[in-house]
């Protein structure tokens, strides 16, 4: 085991037992457990709400009387859709936990949490609900309305978040994300061409506009609003403009289905996260191109015939207003409109980065609050670390190895600020105790070196590869094909892949697991009584020699102990499926 890799450990064991102490870097202070374990911009104070919450978090919410209501991120049966806080004793944290709401069991992608014109609305992956509010009630007594239903017969796939905002007018905006990586006709295959034109666009990858007085809508009741957005999570209606922004969390697997055209280190910090302005009927340029942060320009897909340089029809396709490095995956966004902040902060955007999972062999970045402040009545560029701290560990190598993730922003009714996590569902209250006429570039000087840590940084191509100068570490198979989801532990990530440590799905009737291989798996699936509900693509374009190799690999490491899997399982298993495999993939 490396010096890194045991360094690792033994800092995630010290942030477990209260994040009472790390190690300085770059003149940075140590982290303890003032303010929660979170580096704040001088004058500003945390104080933990909840230290966690039976369904963990997703998006949050304050009322007016300073109750929160936070969605939870596992229902596991109706009335469990959202947890609602309560603080009767004055002394900040939350000692009152209710949960009501929704209809079925929910599987991670339940995700919004909105107060607007008295009502509280939320979401699950198929539904958007909605309570009257009743003044002094923690739980509402009024009836559960469903404002909205996802009727398409595929029913759950991955980015399926229902994300909402609201407009002053009465419309309510909600993204409907695209059952896919990039269109391909067989989902995250290597080398596979994109449909063109991308059908999935008729009601996929894009915002719709609703009329939030009305109940019972389906997605015929709205209108497309905007196209070509692959998967938004987080978005909000800036009322100082008077205009939408979003956030579309940008596509994966450049290296694993493109290893010809881009190289490790492009494949972790390429394709641009976006921040847009979104304008009505403004195409954001999904499947068919990407935005490289970097060249600071949109380009085509490989899917459809791009090579990392050329720009073809992408040059008719709206540009963001920023692009993030990829896989930060921004989950939520907040105009700022309080009075407890310094002025700087006001109309200004917070947003939280939930953290990538597939920028192996480089760190995976992200797990921090971000602030972008207005100028000239506009969004700056000029982002700014407002809260970091949350994985506890650094460099971050697996997923799993982050302690907090952040998820959701709320703001309460006295202007301070609450952010939500969602590996524990912790909730912090964060407020400003300095003085605001003084605050500025001084106060903010600690936060900027933040951004020299391994989860800010764009990673170093040599001096930050982790697999650097050290043998591949066990299947190379594994490595190209799985270690991005399920990462180099096989732990996942908690949410969208299952942990391959362990799982009845690994350990159990080999050909079943090799049918899993060849055939790839819809979610939502069971592993170790927990929900998981992203794709898991074929594999049939691997040789029997390759599936034998990763299979018996995943099944004797990260602590499983089954026998092996031979090429002749594999010949067996995938003789039986040939009708129902490719025909230019049977010989293999």
């Amino acid at each position: 085991m490396s010096k890194r890799y045991v360094k690792g450990f033994v800092l995630s064991l010290v942030v477990l037992v209260g994040f009472t102490q790390r190690e300085s870097r770059n003149g940075l202070p140590v982290q303890t457990a003032e303010n929660g374990g979170l580096f704040l911009p001088e004058g500003f104070e945390a104080t933990v709400v909840i230290d966690s919450l039976p369904g963990r978090a997703r998006h949050i919410a304050v009322n007016e009387n300073g109750d929160i209501y936070v969605k939870a991120r596992f229902a596991r049966d109706k009335d469990e859709s959202v947890m609602a806080l309560r603080d009767t004793n004055g002394d900040g944290r939350a000692d009152v936990v209710k949960r009501f709401g929704g209809l079925a069991r929910e599987r991670a992608y339940g995700t919004a949490m909105r107060i607007y014109n008295g009502y509280l609305y939320f979401s699950s992956e198929l539904y958007v609900y909605r309570y009257k509010l009743t003044p002094g009630e923690l739980v509402p007594s009024s009836p559960m309305e469903v404002v909205l239903t996802d009727d398409h017969e595929h029913g759950m796939h991955e980015h399926i978040a229902k994300p909402i905002t609201f407009d002053k007018d009465g419309h309510i905006y909600v993204a409907f994300g695209a059952p896919s990586n990039c269109c391909q006709p067989k989902n995250r295959t290597p080398g596979m061409a994109g449909i063109d034109p991308c059908p999935m666009l008729e009601d996929h990858g894009g915002i719709w506009q609703f009329d939030a007085n009305k109940t019972n809508q389906t997605q015929k009741d709205g209108r497309r609003y905007a196209m070509g957005l692959r998967s938004v999570v987080g978005m909000d209606w800036n009322f100082a403009d008077n205009s939408l922004y979003a956030l579309q969390h940008g596509r994966d697997d450049f290296l694993m289905l493109w290893a010809d055209k881009y190289t490790p280190w492009e494949s972790a910090v390429l394709p641009a996260e976006e921040l847009f302005k979104v304008k009505e009927g403004m195409d954001g340029g999904w499947p068919y191109c990407y935005y490289d942060q970097v060249q600071g320009k949109k380009l085509l897909n490989p899917e459809y015939g791009g090579d990392g340089k050329t720009v073809g029809r992408c040059d008719k396709c709206e540009k963001p207003l920023i692009g993030f490095p990829a896989h930060w995956a921004p989950n939520d966004m907040l105009f700022y409109q309080g009075n407890n902040f310094p002025d700087r902060y006001k109309n200004g955007t917070f947003i939280a980065f939930h953290g990538s999972t597939n920028r192996a062999p480089y760190p995976q970045a992200g797990y921090f609050i971000g602030f972008m402040p207005a100028k000239n009545g506009a969004i700056s560029a000029d982002w700014e670390v407002f809260a970091d701290g949350f994985a506890g560990v650094d460099p971050v190598v697996n997923v799993s190895d982050a302690v907090y993730r952040p998820m959701g922003i709320a703001m309460g009714p006295d202007g301070s600020l609450y952010l939500s996590e969602t590996e524990k569902g912790k909730i912090w209250r964060v407020t400003y105790k300095g003085d605001k006429a003084s605050f500025g570039t001084t106060q903010l000087a600690q936060m900027e070196k933040r951004k020299s840590m391994s989860n800010i940084r764009n990673p170093d191509k040599i001096t930050d590869d982790l697999d650097r100068g050290k043998p591949a570490i066990g299947s190379k198979v594994y490595a190209v094909y799985c270690s991005a989801c399920h990462q180099r532990n096989g732990m996942g990530d908690s949410q969208r892949f299952p942990p391959l440590a362990g799982s009845e799905w690994v350990l159990g009737d080999k050909k079943k697991l090799i049918t899993v291989l060849l055939q790839g798996l819809e979610g939502p699936i069971e592993v170790k009584g927990q929900s998981y509900n992203n794709v898991m693509p074929q594999h049939s374009f691997l040789k029997n020699e390759d599936i034998a190799e990763v299979l018996t690999h995943i099944r004797s490491n990260f602590g499983n102990t089954a026998d092996a899997v031979t090429a002749a399982d594999v010949n067996e298993v995938r003789l039986a499926l040939t009708p129902k495999l490719p025909a230019k993939r049977r010989s293999k």
